[in-house]
C-alpha cells in the first residue's frame, strides 16, 4: 500500500516504462496471437492495459485521458503503445495536480466495494503486471523477443556476457 503520492509515482515511473518497453516489441502481425481460438489476443490484452488506466482511475475522481474502455483494439501496435503512454502521462499529471498524501486514505466506490485511493493504486499496478505476464506468453508464442522486467529475459543474458540460468 502506498503511504505517499511520491512513493507511487516513483514505482509508476518504473512500471509504466517497463510496460512501454514491452508494448514497443509488439508487431502488427503479433496482435492476432491467441493461446486458444477465440481467446484473448495479444492485441486485446495490450489494449486492455491501455484502457484500464482511465477506466479504473477515473472512478477515483480523476480525469485521466485515454481510450474509451469499450473501444475495439486497433490493428496497429504503435497505436496501442502510444495510447498507453498518453494515458500514463495523463495519470501522472492528474495525480500530481489533484492528490496529496492525505488523499490516499480517502475511499471511493470501486466495482461495488469501498477502496482507498492507495488500494486502487496498488490494484492498478498489480493489474498491469498480471496482464504483462499474460502478454509475454503470447509474445513468445508469436516469436517475439520479450524484454526483461525485473531481471534479464533469457535472450538478454548473452548481451551481459553471462550464461542464462539452467531451467
Amino acid at each position: 500500500m502506498y503511504r505517499t503520492v511520491s512513493d507511487f509515482l516513483a514505482q509508476w515511473e518504473y512500471e509504466s516504462s517497463s510496460t512501454g518497453r514491452l508494448l514497443d516489441v509488439l508487431t502488427d502481425a503479433s496482435l492476432a496471437q491467441a493461446v486458444v481460438p477465440g481467446g484473448r489476443t495479444a492485441g486485446r490484452l495490450a489494449w486492455h492495459i491501455a484502457q484500464t488506466l482511465p477506466e479504473m482511475m477515473n472512478k477515483t475522481g480523476l480525469a485521466v485521458g485515454g481510450v474509451d474502455e469499450h473501444a475495439l483494439p486497433p490493428s496497429s501496435a504503435a497505436e496501442i503503445a502510444a495510447a498507453y503512454r498518453a494515458a500514463s502521462a495523463s495519470l501522472v499529471a492528474e495525480i500530481t495536480a489533484k492528490w496529496t498524501d492525505a488523499s490516499l486514505a480517502t475511499d471511493d466506490d470501486m466495482y461495488g466495494e469501498r477502496w482507498t485511493k492507495a488500494m486502487t493504486l496498488g490494484a492498478l499496478v498489480c493489474h498491469q503486471i498480471h496482464h504483462r505476464g499474460q502478454l509475454t506468453v503470447l509474445m513468445r508464442q508469436a516469436g517475439l523477443t520479450v524484454p526483461g522486467m525485473y531481471g534479464p529475459a533469457a535472450e538478454e543474458w548473452a548481451h551481459m556476457g553471462m550464461e542464462p540460468p539452467a531451467v
